[in-house]
């Protein structure tokens, strides 16, 4: 990927912040930066298409809890019950 370079400005406390991040982790501080602003930026797009389709099929509300359980159990039982075919 081409990058091109730019200034930003950043206070003292973030940029302890991101020091102290780079070091913990083993990379530049140029990387902690370049995550940041790709973070920000995506956290920003607008999209050209919504994130869900209008032809979704389902009960058209949010599920319960209860909903959303028996769904992750019923395919925990797919996943380990070797006599039901998926």
């Amino acid at each position: 990927m081409s990058m091109k370079r730019t200034n930003v400005y950043a206070g003292p406390e973030d940029l302890a912040i991101i020091k102290e991040a780079a070091r913990r982790r083993g990379v530049s501080e140029a990387e902690i930066i370049r995550q940041g602003i790709h973070l920000a930026a995506m956290a920003n797009r607008v999209w050209d298409e919504p994130l869900f389709s209008r032809t979704f099929e389902g009960p058209g509300r949010t599920p319960s809890r209860t909903d959303v359980r028996d769904a992750v159990v019923d395919a925990v039982r797919r996943e380990t019950d070797p006599g039901t075919a998926a």
